[in-house]
């Protein structure tokens, strides 16, 4: 399937920290497929700038000329040896001063390929799906919170103002080995969002359902979602992505 569309992908520090230690990237390569990624450093941790940013490295290293992803399997396998790849260049730079030894970041990424949507997720960035005039959040926070929730011990409003709402059930860069969620379904052209939790802790759901309705290009809705993060405080950094096919 040769895919047809526009993206456009951006940072922001916000209005509260001093460092950026979100990284984003939307691309298509020469096969057509689409591949977006967000990595947001671990906020509090040495140098999550540095994870986040070596960690991108690692994801999109040989995209733009790779020939292996022609199907959803050897996509993946390609993936898999990304972020293992990702994880050791994290863990293995962070042995090599006390100071770094805490650093990490989460990943989510969303690849497509030949009519498949190819979903990874480390931590507590986000996809978002807008098909069908409907938002949907395609994956799952990795967070003590969300933890509690599924188990039903806390309530969704609850999940807001927990005091451990921020603390992170898995990173990557923290061990040698790494775990992450992987799924895959079909992809029926979907617009598509990728985003860190800078962007969805302060733009609420219906915010983003709206702007993803617009007419506006990928480029206006990336700058609006910023805008409006730091409009309602920009308490972290704010990493973006879209793709819309056309």
């Amino acid at each position: 399937m040769k895919l047809k569309g526009n993206f456009f992908s951006k940072t922001d520090v916000g209005r509260v920290r001093a460092t950026n230690e979100d990284q984003v990237f939307v691309g298509v390569n020469k096969h057509q497929n689409v591949l977006m990624a967000v990595a947001d450093g671990m906020g509090g941790h040495a140098r999550g700038d540095l994870a986040s940013k070596l960690a991108m490295q690692s994801i999109t290293k040989g995209f733009a000329s790779t020939l292996g992803l022609l199907t959803s399997k050897t996509a993946t396998l390609w993936l898999r040896s990304q972020i293992i790849e990702a994880n050791r260049s994290i863990y293995k730079e962070a042995q090599r001063s006390s100071s770094l030894k805490e650093m990490g970041t989460t990943l989510v990424i969303a690849l497509i390929v030949n009519k498949q949507l190819i979903l990874v997720n480390i931590g507590d960035s986000r996809v978002y799906s807008y098909h069908h005039d409907q938002l949907t959040c395609l994956t799952n926070d990795q967070t003590y919170v969300d933890y509690l929730y599924r188990q039903g011990k806390i309530t969704l409003e609850e999940m807001k103002i927990h005091p451990q709402r921020h603390v992170l059930l898995n990173a990557l860069g923290l061990n040698t080995t790494v775990s992450y969620d992987l799924n895959v379904i079909p992809y029926e052209g979907q617009r598509l969002l990728v985003c860190s939790d800078g962007l969805y802790n302060n733009v609420s759901f219906t915010e983003i359902a709206s702007l993803m309705a617009t007419s506006d290009t990928p480029q206006q809705k990336v700058e609006s979602f910023i805008s409006l993060a730091n409009a309602h405080g920009g308490t972290d950094n704010i990493a973006v992505g879209i793709w819309e096919p056309v």
